[in-house]
C-alpha cells in the first residue's frame, strides 16, 4: 500500500543535540527539587508524564502540542480531572482510570490545550498511589503545574539559544 505523504526529513545532528540538552536539563531540573529539596516532605515534583512532555517541548518545539498553553493547561486540567475521578470513584478504579483519561482528552480538546502527556497525568492521579491520593488537588498545582512550569523555563533558554530554533511559536 502506498504512503499518502512521504516520511519526514532527518532532522539536524545540531536539533538532536538542542533537544537532548533541553530534556536533560528539563527532567534535571524537576529531578533535582524532587529529590533533593521535596524529599521526604510528601510532595514530589516529578511524574512520568513529564517524560513525553520533554519529548514535545524540547524534540518537536514548533508543533501545536508543545507550546506553553497546551503544556500548562494540559498538564493542570487534566491532573484536576483525575483527581476528581479517583475522589469520585476511587472505589471502582477499572472506570475511574478511563474516564479520567477519556475526560482529559475532552477538555483538553475544549480548551485548546491539547497536551497528549495530559492524559498521562489524568490518570496518574487516579492509579499514583497513595503519595499521590494524599495530595488531592494539590496534585494539579504540585507536581503537575510547578513540574510544567519549571521544563517550559528551561524551554524558553534551551530553545532560544541556537539562532534556527525559536519557542514558542505562541503563548495563548
Amino acid at each position: 500500500m502506498k504512503s499518502k505523504t512521504a516520511a519526514p526529513a532527518r532532522v539536524s545532528v545540531s536539533e538532536v543535540v538542542w533537544s537532548w540538552i533541553g530534556a536533560l536539563l528539563g527532567i534535571m531540573a524537576v529531578a533535582y527539587i524532587s529529590y533533593n529539596i521535596l524529599d521526604g516532605t510528601g510532595f514530589t515534583i516529578i511524574i512520568g508524564s513529564f517524560g513525553a512532555s520533554a519529548v514535545l517541548i524540547y524534540g518537536a518545539i514548533k508543533s501545536p502540542l508543545a507550546q506553553p498553553r497546551n503544556l500548562i493547561g494540559g498538564h493542570i486540567l487534566s491532573a484536576i480531572i483525575g483527581v476528581t475521578c479517583y475522589k469520585l470513584f476511587h472505589n471502582h478504579m477499572w472506570f475511574a482510570a478511563p474516564l479520567a483519561v477519556a475526560t482529559a482528552i475532552a477538555v483538553m480538546h475544549l480548551t485548546r490545550t491539547l497536551h497528549p502527556p495530559g492524559g498521562a497525568t489524568s490518570l496518574i492521579a487516579v492509579i499514583g498511589g497513595k503519595t499521590i491520593h494524599d495530595l488531592g488537588y494539590v496534585y494539579a498545582i504540585v507536581p503537575a503545574g510547578a513540574g510544567a512550569v519549571i521544563m517550559l523555563i528551561v524551554a524558553l533558554i534551551v530553545n532560544n539559544i541556537p539562532k534556527n530554533r525559536s519557542y514558542p511559536e505562541y503563548w495563548f
